[in-house]
């Protein structure tokens, strides 16, 4: 296998047009590898400035998740901590988390920031939303969004080889007319859900707003863990 690192975007969109294979740290792809033959071209973006930034509002696909520091968001920094072991998080990338991954831990947070995705398309690169990214699989180069005024984020203990724990991310914008906006994603099992609501009316009234929404269908556990993350976070912005 010949494994190319453009540093460029035009040097990526040639090496795509050649037949190369998208990879990042590889830890979901080796092991089918090994099983069904090494691609004969592969193409890592680690040398790619648009796709190693780390920075408050912007993220490169090509971090490996042990780089996500505090100069991003908190809910994004603790989605990325708390992906798999160390040695997984020195290896594995944001981009194949969220793209490459049926878990797509880093989602419900990234969710949350409102972020919107810059991919590498036939011509040139252009942004947009998490949705066509998660159904069209693109080639994602980085993430950005408006920093929120608070965040938070909770991961749930599950059992070894059990369903995915629940994740329960949270995230408090400006409007900029002096409003604010709740966001909440849940990863419950596969599946990811996002809502929005007004919160200056206190976290009784958003909460009741979100039971409104496809939250307030889900099983009685994970509504709890929803209303203590949104109680939190709200209850941190009051207190500042």
């Amino acid at each position: 296998m010949l494994l190319r690192q453009p540093t460029s975007v035009s040097e990526a969109q040639e090496c795509l047009a050649q037949g190369a294979v998208p990879v990042g740290g590889a830890t979901l792809v080796w092991a089918t590898w090994q099983r069904d033959g090494f691609p004969d071209l592969a193409m890592s973006l680690r040398g790619l400035p648009e796709a190693t930034a780390v920075e408050p509002e912007s993220l490169g696909a090509a971090v490996v998740l042990h780089r996500v520091d505090d100069r991003v968001p908190e809910v994004l920094r603790r989605a990325a901590g708390s992906v798999g072991t160390g040695a997984v998080r020195r290896t594995a990338t944001v981009g194949g988390n969220l793209v490459g991954s049926s878990l797509r831990c880093l989602l419900p947070a990234a969710l949350v920031l409102d972020a919107r995705a810059t991919v590498l398309g036939p011509d040139l690169p252009y942004e947009t939303d998490l949705a066509e990214v998660m159904a069209k699989r693109h080639l994602l180069l980085s993430l950005r969004w408006r920093t929120p005024l608070i965040s938070g984020y909770r991961k749930q203990p599950a059992e070894a080889g059990g369903p995915p724990p629940l994740v329960v991310a949270t995230a408090v914008h400006a409007d900029g007319e002096g409003r604010h906006r709740l966001r909440v994603a849940v990863r419950y099992g596969y599946d990811v859900l996002s809502e929005s609501t007004g919160c200056d009316a206190g976290a009784e009234d958003a909460l009741g707003a979100l039971e409104r929404t496809d939250v307030g269908a889900l099983p009685a556990g994970a509504r709890d863990v929803v209303r203590e993350q949104v109680a939190d976070v709200l209850g941190t912005l009051a207190g500042r």
